[in-house]
C-alpha cells in the first residue's frame, strides 16, 4: 500500500498546483476574459458583441456594430487596462476589434 502525503495545505494552494500541472491556464483564463469583459463593458455593449477569443495575449472581440468598433477603437489601451485589473493579472496585451 502506497504512504499518504498527510501533509496540511490550504485549498488554494492545491488548486493552483493542479491548474499549473495540468497546464489549464489558458483555458481558465478565456473564461475569465470573457466574464470580466462581460462586466468592464456592461450590457449595452455587450449586446453587440458577437465573440471573445484569447489567442496567447491578444484579446479579439467581434462587434456587429461598425460604429460602436469605431468608437471603442479609441480607448484600448483603457479597455486593457480595465479587463487585466478586473482579472487581477495581467492576461491581454493586444486588443482586436472586429
Amino acid at each position: 500500500m502506497a504512504k499518504r502525503n498527510t501533509e496540511e495545505r490550504d485549498i488554494k494552494s492545491v488548486l493552483q498546483e493542479f491548474i499549473k500541472t495540468n497546464r489549464l491556464d489558458q483555458g481558465l483564463d478565456q473564461v475569465s476574459v470573457t466574464q470580466a469583459w462581460e462586466s468592464v463593458m456592461g450590457p449595452p455593449i455587450v449586446k453587440y458583441t458577437t465573440a471573445v477569443v484569447l489567442d496567447r495575449n491578444t484579446l479579439y472581440v467581434s462587434l456587429s456594430s461598425s460604429v460602436l468598433r469605431e468608437e471603442l477603437s479609441y480607448g484600448k489601451l483603457k479597455i486593457i487596462d480595465l479587463l487585466n485589473r478586473n482579472m487581477q493579472k495581467e492576461v491581454v496585451r493586444k486588443l482586436v476589434l472586429r
